[in-house]
């Protein structure tokens, strides 16, 4: 070769890495501008360690980094999205071009200068409002501090989990795998900019699952949001304490990378809620749209579930019920004791008619104290359950939540004897054990403006305060109005709902203290059950007050919510299974897994959201989530408990705060309340639903429906099978104007029924007249 082509190659050499270094240099410049909205910068870093003690971090400067050991190369991209300038998508791929690296991540840092420590920050299921409140206990269910009874000026207070420290002068890491998080994102909301941030990331690299870490330093003036690859924590959040990671960092070779890819957001928030619609309506952008798998038919899963309940039928000396837990003893409200009556009712079967009958005398004749509010649950032998209890004060006390459970569920019950027919067999004594447990509720109200967290059912006196545990008393309140005409409850009902949406949902992003077996964590449960008062609050009022609050609050939900369907190990159970959990619902920021469905609903008022605003998120949200519980419903061929067909458990584990053993593994025991929110969903969710005027279909069952051509007065839809077992499908079709109207709650008696056998398609006439199979 002549010394003049190899000058002109080595010219050429070093335009193209000058152009390559100067167009790095130009995205990071670019991607900069984007975040100085919010005083933020972009970094990308290499990082060494032993074990999972950070050696060093060395931070690339342009598109070269030379460490000791190697060169590494950096490719950034950063685009824009057209049309939308509040979104770019962002790509960092690291390269070790010569030498080695040894224990080493790459990392991609979000870096926020003048930042206020008062800012909203969120991790889907794992962090709220930066968990930034008082923390008590090491481990699971901790008990509560003397001075947390009786006490209203009590911190809204958590179990140990993983938060930005609420005492100045301190320094805070929060260190999660994407494992950790319903979506894998991390996002926060300035009130002082009026904006909001936002960045998605993916699962996992070839390396695993990536790291999410927020460092903020001691003068919480600056923090910063990384995304790393792989996660490398010092220590791994358990339920409500911490342990080893055993995080390992890889070494690399020469030539070996890994691309990390992102969307990155900045727009425009007033306030938390718009940060909270704002990532319902991105959360599936960068995952992509999920898969959810048609394999058990809504008939099919009520049938089988319906048939363990009526063989959980017990008479004991403590009375007569449906067992709602894997012993003998009752357990009220929350998972399920006089919620799985429901479904059991719907059958319309004297024998199970006779039955739950049976255990509605026993609740109200054993389970009310004197103030009105009932206990929370009794033994077999008769003893009563207490909850929560100090040994400094006796009265026994029982869950806000669970009597609230009770004026729910105890109307419901009601209304459907009524609706079916059997308006002799409501009870004079279940109406009147409703009546005073509405009016505990409202003189609790009046005074003491909230109501509580845990309630002592003889005296009537709030016995820990705090928290959204009374999420679903406003519901209640609003049914109970309705049912006895007392209009000065619905008043309390709204009053109450705009409370705690203020308070809580407004004013701190976070519902929480609803489940029985965390402190005042922020939980899924509050959350769901907050949507059900608020659309309660619609169905009766017809109010766009509440529509517009529950639309934020299904948002809040969405962050509880597995966005897309995640990779667990091959050899998992879940892994073997190759099951799409897209729409599995995490517990609480304690309890750090998901599980199949709503603890304990339908959500049918996510169906009702839908159907009255037209927003097809909502449908979608709650498709996925009875399709996730359908995977994990135990079934021929597909097997996930060690129970009988239909059973079901509450571990959809993807973190590993059981073990990194536990991940993708089912705990082979059923949970009754999955059960139960698997009828409630076969019941009270239509398979289909079919807007005539605007000739749009919707399909919540594992079925297929395409819309035909050739009625002039109707229209035909197909109907396909593709699963295993013969179905009937619910059918719900109406025009706008019946629409219009709010949807009761026993609008599932009226809904067609359409059999489909396995495998089969069939053809139907929607038109003026009904239903007609073709």
């Amino acid at each position: 070769m002549s010394k003049i082509k190899l000058t002109l190659i080595c010219i050429g050499f070093l335009c193209f890495a000058n152009g390559m270094r100067a167009l790095a240099q130009e995205n990071q410049r670019s991607f900069n501008q984007f975040l100085k909205q919010l005083n933020g910068s972009l970094n990308c870093a290499v990082k060494e360690f032993n074990g999972t003690e950070l050696l060093n971090e060395q931070v690339f400067q342009g598109n070269s980094l030379k460490t000791k050991t190697g060169d590494w190369r950096l490719q950034l991209k950063a685009n824009p999205v057209s049309g939308r300038p509040e979104v770019m998508e962002l790509s960092a791929s690291f390269q070790l071009n010569t030498g080695v690296a040894k224990a080493s991540a790459v990392s991609v840092s979000f870096d926020f200068s003048n930042w206020n420590p008062k800012n909203y920050v969120l991790v889907p299921a794992s962090v709220y409002n930066g968990n930034r409140y008082r923390s008590i206990g090491n481990g699971y269910e901790p008990a509560y501090p003397k001075d947390m009874y009786y006490n209203p000026d009590v911190p809204l207070t958590i179990s140990n989990n993983p938060r930005l420290s609420d005492q100045p002068g301190s320094a805070s890491l929060i260190e999660l795998e994407t494992g950790n998080a319903a979506t894998p994102a991390m996002c926060f909301f300035s009130e002082k900019e009026k904006k909001g941030f936002i960045v998605l990331t993916t699962q996992q690299t070839r390396l695993g699952g990536n790291g999410l870490t927020i460092a903020e330093n001691n003068k919480k003036d600056s923090c910063a949001f990384s995304v790393s690859a792989p996660a490398v924590r010092k220590m791994a959040a358990g339920f409500g304490d911490f342990h080893l990671s055993n995080d390992l960092a890889p070494d690399w070779k020469a030539g070996e990378k890994l691309k990390l890819v992102f969307r990155v957001y900045v727009f425009q928030a007033s306030n938390i809620p718009d940060l909270l619609k704002k990532f319902m309506e991105v959360r599936k952008e960068l995952s992509g749209a999920n898969n959810p798998r048609n394999i058990l038919p809504m008939s099919k899963l009520f049938e089988a579930a319906t048939d363990i309940c009526k063989g959980n039928f017990v008479e004991v000396p403590a009375g007569a019920y449906y067992k709602p837990e894997n012993n003998m003893d009752f357990q009220l409200g929350w998972v399920s004791g006089m919620m799985n009556t429901y479904p059991m009712l719907a059958l319309n079967d004297k024998k199970e008619r006779d039955r739950v009958i049976a255990e509605l005398d026993f609740v109200v004749k054993k389970l009310q104290g004197k103030s009105g509010y009932f206990y929370g649950g009794i033994k077999a032998n008769g003893e009563l359950r207490p909850e929560k209890m100090n040994a400094d004060f006796k009265p026994l006390q029982a869950m806000v939540r669970k009597n609230a459970d009770v004026l729910l569920w105890l109307i419901k019950h009601m209304e459907l004897l009524k609706a079916q027919g059997y308006s002799a067999s409501v009870k004079p004594e279940w109406e009147n054990a409703a009546n005073k447990l509405a009016a505990a509720f409202v003189r609790n109200w009046k005074k003491d403006g909230e109501f509580g967290q845990y309630i002592a059912p003889e005296t009537g006196e709030i016995a820990v305060f705090n928290s959204t545990a009374g999420a679903i008393v406003p519901g209640g309140l609003a049914m109970a109005s309705n049912y006895f005409k007392n209009k000065e409850w619905m008043k309390v009902a709204q009053d109450a709902a705009r409370f705690y949406y203020k308070r809580d949902v407004e004013k701190q992003g976070l519902t929480g203290g609803h489940c029985g077996d965390i402190s005042q964590d922020a939980d899924s449960e509050s959350a769901f059950g907050f949507l059900e008062s608020l659309m309660a609050l619609y169905y009766y009022t017809g109010q766009r007050e509440w529509l517009d609050k529950a639309e934020v609050q299904a948002a809040l939900g969405a962050t509880w919510t597995f966005s897309y369907d995640p990779v667990f190990p091959e050899n998992s159970a879940i892994g073997k299974l190759k099951s799409n959990m897209a729409g599995a619902i995490w517990a609480s920021i304690q309890n750090k897994h998901a599980a199949p469905g709503i603890c304990t609903a339908s959500g049918d008022y996510l169906f009702k959201l839908f159907r009255a605003t037209g927003n097809i998120r909502y449908a979608d949200l709650i498709r996925d989530i009875q399709h996730a519980h359908a995977e994990a419903v135990n079934m021929p061929g597909h097997p996930t408990t060690n129970g009988q067909t239909g059973s079901s458990m509450e571990r959809i584990q993807l973190s590993d705060a059981e073990g990194k053993s536990s991940i993708g593994n089912f705990i082979n025991t059923r949970n009754s309340w999955t059960e139960t929110n698997g009828m409630l969903m076969a019941m009270e969710l239509p398979g289909i639903y079919l807007n005539m005027d605007q000739q749009k279909v919707y399909v919540f069952d594992h079925v297929k429906a395409e819309i035909q051509p050739g009625s002039p007065s109707g229209i035909i839809l197909q109907l396909s099978n593709p699963t295993a077992y013969d179905a009937s499908v619910s059918l719900m079709a109406e025009n706008d104007r019946q629409a219009l109207k709010p949807l009761s709650y026993t609008a599932f008696l009226n809904w067609t029924k359409v059999a489909v056998k396995a495998g089969e398609s069939v053809k139907v006439l929607v038109d003026s007249k009904g239903v007609t199979r073709l």
